[in-house]
């Protein structure tokens, strides 16, 4: 699809900001949405980021859902059996399910797109090596084989984060999971519409009439019955802060994802409007490290960053003037979290001056090398984070190469293994939802296996704490060995935690039933 420039389509569209509100009849069939980022990636088993996760949950569906509670409940799943000990898993589908195409759903549809989704996703690389076998007993039956027991099964495939267990059918889910799927199919309740996508400007949805929603339980985040009340969904990417708000203001724009922190008091004393923090665990800010590339492949280097930075000095730049939305104090799991700890923390508690981070830097063998940081231009929170650890970098004698470039871009070089000067880099600032990073079952940014998600990081003591915790029956010893994997972090230096944030969400007050956490499209409608 050919790329055009925003200014061009607004003018194309005969100046939407200009426009007239929507007819009546068209508000009550379209919902319109303002994501925080232009989607780059259809594909939920290849990238990782937020708004390709959102766009999955549209699309596609997954055989467990996760709720407020954070407990896997099935979704397309009937229900399963456990025998042999846990470590032979049967679930079964519920009927009636069907992709897009008008395809049934089939157990072999699920078990291919298991194996797919597990061959990029760190936690579905740990289910792949401990099952012996991934199959369909028959059309609705879908069984599990594992070397050991894996009680956690559920969690894995109800995962809300990062590369979504998305279910596709079985000729999309063989395609190599490093390469996009050729086309987009899924059973979820909206269906894409890829006729009418522009890149960097719109997205379209639209509602599929063949979705068979839970018969039973309450709408809760990725759980419950998906209810649909809008023929059409339809993402329109504004970066533009002061235009998405003038456009939510003029009933133009519906729901804006991401809505600006400083413009919170304007938004909640506009009656029209309403303006909520939808992700109540926060969004987690870190930065990352390219492990294999020095300086940063010396802990010594990244132990000089942990120390200096200040996490309020992050919290305050993307969580706006409000202190209510900043939380500083962050370990290396959020707090808030069930494994969140405080052991260790006091090491870093106070920051080191520029001067001794000076100091240490020379301590730690740096000799003015070129650091090259990456930022994207177009993502407000990420950018602002990130021009603070500019600041930071240079002020603590780094000689920073500071590249800032569009989301999309950004998203294929984090992946590159490519010393700096051929394409890759050094560090850059990240925020992501703290439930995707809530646990070691689902963090994929901490992993010692030396994974792309990481940063390539590699500790073989990180992974066997974190493989005796998955094992972990008593709360005591989960709570010792979350600790053990903290105090690991803290000498290796995976990544330094910035603190967490809450992002507020803004909608049009007479929409109502919008759930909480990430974005849903449904159960919300339009109030009459």
């Amino acid at each position: 699809m050919k790329t055009i420039g925003r200014r061009h389509f607004l003018q194309a569209a005969g100046a939407t900001i200009a426009a007239p509100a929507l007819a009546a009849t068209e508000r009550e069939r379209v919902l319109r949405f303002m994501p925080q980022v232009d989607l780059v990636s259809l594909d939920p088993h290849y990238s990782m980021t937020n708004v390709t996760r959102n766009h999955g949950g549209l699309v596609f569906d997954q055989l467990y859902g996760t709720d407020s509670a954070s407990r896997a409940q099935p979704q397309m799943a009937e229900g399963h059996t456990v025998d042999d000990g846990g470590k032979r898993w049967r679930i079964r589908l519920r009927e009636g399910l069907k992709f897009h195409d008008g395809e049934p759903v089939l157990a072999r549809d699920c078990a291919e797109s298991v194996r797919r989704w597990g061959r990029r996703d760190v936690l579905g690389v740990e289910l792949l090596r401990i099952a012996d076998e991934i199959s369909a007993v028959d059309d609705r039956t879908i069984e599990f084989r594992f070397k050991q027991p894996f009680p956690k099964l559920p969690e894995a495939l109800g995962k809300p984060g990062a590369y979504m267990p998305a279910m596709m059918p079985l000729r999309l889910a063989v395609t190599d999971p490093f390469k996009h799927i050729p086309e987009v199919i899924g059973s979820g309740p909206f269906r894409y519409v890829a006729s009418e996508r522009l890149q960097g400007v719109r997205n379209v949805y639209a509602k599929f009439d063949g979705y068979v929603p839970r018969p039973n339980g309450t709408p809760d985040r990725g759980a419950g019955p998906k209810i649909v009340n809008f023929e059409r969904v339809i993402w329109t990417t504004m970066p533009d802060q002061g235009v998405a708000l003038a456009a939510l203001q003029k009933g133009e724009q519906d729901w804006w994802e991401y809505a600006s922190q400083d413009l919170l008091p304007v938004i909640r004393k506009d009656g029209n409007l309403r303006g909520e923090v939808l992700e109540t665990e926060g969004n987690y800010i870190m930065v990352r490290f390219n492990h294999l590339q020095p300086p940063f492949n010396r802990p010594e280097m990244r132990q000089v960053i942990l120390r200096a930075l200040d996490q309020a000095d992050f919290c305050a730049a993307v969580g706006g003037a409000d202190p209510a939305l900043q939380r500083p104090g962050a370990g290396f799991y959020p707090q808030g979290m069930p494994d969140a700890t405080s052991a260790g923390l006091d090491a870093i508690k106070t920051p080191l001056t520029d001067a001794q981070a000076k100091q240490a830097l020379k301590d730690a063998g740096y000799n003015g090398e070129k650091i090259v940081q990456i930022s994207p231009a177009d993502y407000p929170n990420v950018r602002m984070a990130n021009e603070v650890l500019a600041d930071l970098l240079k002020r603590i004698g780094i000689n920073l190469d500071y590249v800032s470039i569009d989301w999309s871009s950004m998203t294929q070089r984090v992946i590159k293994k490519d010393p700096p000067e051929n394409g890759g880099w050094h560090i850059h600032m990240l925020n992501v939802p703290c439930l995707s990073v809530a646990s070691p079952l689902v963090n994929s940014r901490l992993r010692g296996t030396g994974s792309e998600e990481s940063g390539w990081y590699t500790s073989a003591k990180y992974e066997e704490l974190r493989g005796q915790w998955l094992l972990a029956e008593q709360p005591d010893d989960r709570r010792r060995l979350a600790e053990a994997l903290q105090r690991e972090c803290l000498a290796t230096v995976p990544l330094v935690p910035g603190g967490v944030t809450l992002q507020p969400a803004a909608w049009r007050a007479d929409l109502e039933g919008v759930l909480g956490g990430v974005p849903k499209f449904w159960n919300v409608r339009r109030r009459a």
